[in-house]
C-alpha cells in the first residue's frame, strides 16, 4: 500500500513570533527560523507547522489577519518567505501554514469596505444585523466573553463575531467570500507550501436564524465554573455547558459541505494535506472527501496521561474513523499547557517527558509536535501584567477582581496560569541573555523562562548525551527506519486494567514491532506470547539494543522499548 508524506512525517509546530530571532529586535522572526532549519533537519523534524505569519493588528496573537497575502513587517518579507520554503524544500521537508477562515481582522480592507455604507459591494462579506429592543440581534456570546454581537455606529448595525470584536466573522454563504478565500488558498499552493492547518474550522457557520440560546449562563459564569472546578469530571462539565452554549454557532452541518469544495480546491494541487483544528471526527468526511487530518484532542484531555486513558482513546477514536481516514495525535500546542507542565508529577517528569513523546512516536497516527517541548520547556507565569501579551490573560485578570473579588496580586497569578502567554514564551536556545534568543541589550516580546539556566536549553542538551533533546533525537531517526511505526496497524497487548505499563503492537507488511511504556517508577516484568520465537530489541531508552528476549520483557522504571518481532505465527498478534 502507498502511503502519503503526511501519513509518515512528524510534524513540529513552530510559533513564528517566539521561535528565533534572527534580526536582534526581540520578535521572532522568518529569518530565524531559515537559520534554524539545520537544527531541525538534525533533529529529525519532517514538516513545520508554521504559526500565523500574516500582517496583522496582534489582537489575538495573530490570528486577526489584515492581509492574506502578505508577511507581518516584523517577521520580514514575501521574499524572506519564499527562501525559506526553498531552504525547507532543499533539506526535504515540508511546509504547512495556518490559514484562518472564520474571519479577518477588523484592519482588513474587506471590513474597511464592508462597514463604510450598507451600500458598499463588500457589506455582505460579512455578517450584518439590525438590533432588537434597543440591543443585539440575540443572546449569543462571543467564546471570549461578552455578547457575539457589535454596534457600528457609522451603518447603526451590529456585526457578529465569534471571536474578539476586532476578529469580525465572514459570511461564507456569500459565493464571492468563497471566491476569494479559495484563491487565497491556491496562492499559497501554487507558491508551494504543501497544505494548511485550518484554525477553528468548526465556527465557520452560524445558525442564519439567529435563534436564542436561551440558558440562565453565560461565559463569564462558565469562567468562574472552571476557576472552581476540583476535579476532571468538573472540568469536563464545564466544556459541555460551553457547548451547549454556542450550539447554534459551532459546528453547523453546512460546514462539511464547504470542507468538501475546500478538498477539491486543495487537490486541484497534487501531495497536499488539510489539517483541522477540531476533534470532530465527522470532519474526516466518508474518509476521502474533506479534511485529511483531524486532531486526537480527547487523548490531551486529562491531568495524567496512563495506560488505561491512552487505550480507552485508542479504541474509541480509531473506532469512530471512516474508512480511509488517518489518525492524528499530538499532547501539545501553542493554546495549551506545555507537556512538561502539563502532565510532569514534578518528581519524576524527565522519565514521564521520554514516555509521552515515545507515545506520540508510536501511537497510529501522524504526531504533532510543539517547539520547545524536545527540550522539556515549561510553563513560565510570569505575573508582570504590564508584560501579558494574551487579551485572555488580561481578561481573566479582570475577571477575577470584578467577579471573584481578587486581589491585583492574586489576579494575576490566576490570570497567568489561565492565559496563553505561559507556552509562548521565546524558544531558549543557550544559557546565555535571553536563552540566546534575542541579543543581551534588547528586551524579548515576552519575558523568558529562567530555567534555561537550569540546562534547559538547546545547546546544553546537545552536548549531553543522556539529554531530553539526543533522546527525542535518536527516537525521530529511529521512527524513519520503522516501517510499522510509520504505517502499521495497533493492536494493543496490555489491558485497560493495566495501570503502570502499555504494551501494544504495530504491525505493517514485512515487520510486526512491539512497544512497551513503563508510566511507573517500578520495573515491570511482562511475559510473552508464547508462540513467539523472540523479539529483538530495537530501540531502548535502558535496555541492550540488538539483545533478543523469549520469555519476559523487562520494564526498567519509565523506560521505552521496541523490539521486532521474530518469525510470528499470525496468532501471535492478531
Amino acid at each position: 500500500m502507498q502511503f502519503s508524506w503526511w501519513q509518515e512525517a512528524v510534524f513540529y509546530q513552530i510559533y513564528p513570533r517566539s521561535f528565533a530571532d534572527g534580526n536582534g529586535d526581540g520578535i521572532g522572526d522568518i529569518e530565524g527560523i531559515t537559520q534554524s532549519l539545520d537544527y531541525l533537519q538534525w533533529l529529525g523534524v519532517d514538516a513545520i507547522w508554521l504559526s500565523p505569519h500574516y500582517p496583522s493588528p496582534q489582537i489575538d496573537c495573530g490570528y486577526d489577519i489584515a492581509d492574506y497575502y502578505g508577511v507581518a513587517p516584523e517577521y520580514g518579507t514575501l521574499e524572506d518567505f519564499r527562501r525559506l520554503l526553498r531552504e525547507v524544500k532543499r533539506r526535504n521537508m515540508r511546509l504547512i501554514l495556518d490559514l484562518v477562515l472564520n474571519h479577518t481582522s477588523d484592519q482588513h480592507p474587506w471590513f474597511r469596505e464592508s462597514r463604510a455604507s450598507r451600500e458598499n459591494p463588500h457589506r455582505d462579506w460579512y455578517i450584518w444585523r439590525e438590533g432588537r429592543n434597543g440591543g443585539p440581534p440575540n443572546d449569543w456570546y462571543s467564546t471570549f466573553g461578552g455578547s457575539a454581537w457589535t454596534w457600528d455606529t457609522t451603518t447603526q448595525m451590529y456585526y457578529y463575531h465569534f471571536f474578539f470584536k476586532e476578529q469580525p466573522d465572514l459570511n461564507w454563504r456569500n459565493p464571492e467570500v468563497k471566491k476569494v478565500m479559495f484563491d487565497v488558498v491556491r496562492y499559497w499552493l501554487d507558491m508551494g507550501v504543501d497544505g494548511f492547518r485550518l484554525d477553528a474550522v468548526g465556527t465557520i457557520f452560524e445558525d442564519p436564524y439567529l435563534p436564542d440560546h436561551g440558558k440562565n449562563y453565560g461565559v463569564d459564569d462558565l469562567y468562574i465554573m472552571l476557576r472552581n472546578a476540583r476535579t476532571q469530571e468538573e472540568q469536563e462539565l464545564v466544556r459541555r455547558l460551553f457547548d451547549d452554549l454556542v450550539r447554534f454557532q459551532v459546528d453547523l452541518p453546512e460546514v462539511h459541505d464547504l470542507m468538501r469544495t475546500l478538498r477539491g480546491v486543495v487537490d486541484e494541487f497534487p501531495d497536499k494535506v488539510l489539517v483541522g483544528e477540531s476533534e470532530q471526527i465527522a470532519f474526516y468526511g466518508n474518509g476521502q472527501d474533506e479534511l485529511h487530518l483531524v486532531f486526537n484532542f480527547p487523548l490531551m484531555r486529562t491531568r495524567r496521561i496512563t495506560p488505561q486513558w491512552v487505550l480507552q482513546n485508542q479504541r474509541e477514536r480509531l473506532g469512530a474513523l471512516p474508512p480511509g481516514a488517518w489518525p492524528c495525535n499530538t499532547l501539545g500546542n501553542h493554546d495549551t499547557s506545555r507537556l512538561r507542565s502539563a502532565f510532569g508529577d514534578g518528581v519524576n517528569d524527565e522519565g514521564l517527558m521520554r514516555v509521552l513523546v515515545a507515545l506520540m512516536l508510536t501511537l497510529k497516527g501522524t504526531p504533532f509536535l510543539y517547539n520547545g517541548e524536545e527540550i522539556g520547556m515549561t510553563d513560565y507565569l510570569f505575573t508582570e501584567i504590564s508584560r501579558f501579551r494574551d487579551p485572555l490573560a488580561l481578561r481573566a485578570y479582570e475577571l477575577e477582581i470584578r467577579l471573584l473579588g481578587a486581589s491585583p496580586t492574586e489576579a494575576a497569578r490566576h490570570a497567568a496560569a489561565y492565559g496563553r502567554d505561559k507556552c509562548r514564551t521565546p524558544m531558549q536556545w543557550r544559557n546565555a541573555p535571553h536563552a540566546g534568543f534575542c541579543p543581551a541589550h534588547v528586551e524579548p516580546w515576552l519575558p523568558v523562562n529562567p530555567n534555561y539556566r537550569e540546562g534547559i536549553n538547546v545547546a546544553d542538551q546537545e552536548q549531553a548525551r543522556d539529554s531530553l533533546l539526543r533522546f527525542y533525537h535518536d527516537l525521530l531517526h529511529f521512527r524513519r527506519q520503522c516501517p510499522a511505526l510509520r504505517h502499521g496497524d495497533f493492536h494493543p497487548l496490555s489491558g485497560e486494567e493495566t495501570e503502570e505499563y502499555l504494551l501494544f503492537l504495530r504491525s505493517a507488511p514485512g515487520q510486526t514491532c512491539l512497544v512497551g511504556l513503563n508510566f511507573s517508577a517500578q520495573p515491570q516484568e511482562v511475559s510473552l506470547p508464547t508462540e513467539w520465537k523472540g523479539v529483538r530489541c530495537l530501540f531502548s531508552s535502558h535496555s541492550v539494543v540488538g539483545r533478543v528476549l523469549h520469555q519476559y520483557l523487562k520494564l526498567a522504571p519509565f523506560e521505552v522499548w521496541m523490539g521486532e518481532i521474530i518469525n510470528a505465527e499470525k496468532g501471535g498478534f492478531s
